[in-house]
C-alpha cells in the first residue's frame, strides 16, 4: 500500500518558456506523476512524452539541454526554485513534501535562451580560448613520459579540473551580465571558472610556458579587477571547487607578473 500511496504522487512543474531568441517568454505549468528517487530530467521526460497544461491546453514539448545524467557534462544547468543547480541531479523529493507540489524552472538568465530551458554558453568556451586552458604539445611523436608532479599539487589540480564548464557560478555572480553579443565577450567579465582553469594549466609543468599570456588576458578588460568577490561562485559549485583560493592565487600571480613585466621593461 505504501508503495501503491508513493507511486500516486504527482508534482506540478511551473516552467518559465519561450519559443526562440528574441521571443516572449510565458509561464506554463504541468502536473508530472513521480515516484521515489525521480529527479528533475526524468519529470521534463513525462511532459515531452504528453505535454498538456494542467488546464489541459495542448503545446509543445519543453526544450532542455542534457547529456550525461551524472553530473559531469554540464549540460542540464538550469534555476531550479531560484537556485542554480544541475537538474540530473535534483532529487524531486528533496524539493516536496506532499503531493501537488510546485517545482519552478527556470533558465540561466547570464546566458541567451536557445529555447525553453536550454541557454547558449558559448562564451564560456571562447573565455577558455582567450586564456588558452590546454596542454601544448610539440608535434605529433611519442615525447616520452611528462614531467613528473607531487601529489600535493596534483591533488590540487585535480580538483580544478572537476570543472565542467556548467555557467553555475557565473549566473550566482553579480559581476556577470547577459553579453549576448559575442563582439563585447573580449572585453566583459569572465567569471570564476575562467580563474580556476587559469590556475589549474598555469600550475601544469609542461603548460606553464603560457602563464604569462594568461595573466596578461586576466590583468585586461573584464579580468582580476573587475572581480567583486562577492564569493557567491563557491556557495553555488556543484564540484565544491575552491573558486576563492583559485581568485586570490590568480591575483598574487598577477601582481607579480605586473611588477617583472614592469621591471623588465
Amino acid at each position: 500500500m505504501e508503495k501503491t500511496a508513493a507511486a500516486n504522487r504527482t508534482v506540478r512543474l511551473r516552467i518559465k518558456r519561450c519559443d526562440g531568441p528574441g521571443k516572449p517568454s510565458r509561464w506554463e505549468e504541468f502536473r508530472v506523476p513521480i515516484e521515489p528517487g525521480s529527479n528533475v530530467i526524468s519529470c521534463l521526460q513525462a511532459v515531452a512524452a504528453n505535454p498538456v497544461t494542467v488546464e489541459g491546453t495542448q503545446t509543445t514539448p519543453v526544450v532542455w539541454d542534457s547529456g550525461c545524467l551524472e553530473e559531469v557534462c554540464g549540460a542540464c544547468t538550469m534555476v531550479i526554485n531560484g537556485k542554480v543547480r544541475q537538474s540530473c541531479s535534483c532529487l524531486i523529493d528533496d524539493y516536496v513534501t506532499g503531493n501537488d507540489d510546485v517545482i519552478t524552472l527556470e533558465p540561466m538568465s547570464r546566458f541567451p535562451v536557445v529555447r525553453d530551458l536550454w541557454v547558449d554558453r558559448a562564451r564560456m568556451f571562447h573565455n577558455l580560448k582567450r586564456i588558452k586552458a590546454w596542454v601544448p604539445l610539440d608535434g605529433t611523436y611519442n615525447l616520452g613520459p611528462g614531467p613528473r608532479e607531487d601529489a600535493a599539487t596534483a591533488e590540487r589540480r585535480y580538483v580544478l579540473s572537476t570543472c565542467m564548464t556548467c555557467g553555475c557560478c557565473l549566473e550566482a555572480c553579480p559581476q556577470f551580465d547577459l553579453e549576448p553579443d559575442p563582439v563585447t565577450w573580449d572585453t566583459s567579465f569572465v567569471g570564476a571558472q575562467v580563474f580556476g582553469q587559469a590556475q589549474l594549466f598555469n600550475d601544469h609543468a609542461t603548460s606553464r610556458q603560457h602563464a604569462g599570456e594568461r595573466l596578461d588576458v586576466l590583468m585586461g578588460p573584464g579580468g582580476i579587477n573587475d572581480c567583486g568577490n562577492a564569493q557567491n561562485c563557491v556557495q553555488v559549485c556543484p564540484k565544491h571547487i575552491p573558486l576563492t583560493q583559485a581568485i586570490g592565487a590568480i591575483g598574487r600571480a598577477a601582481t607579480i607578473h605586473a611588477f617583472v613585466r614592469f621591471f623588465r621593461g
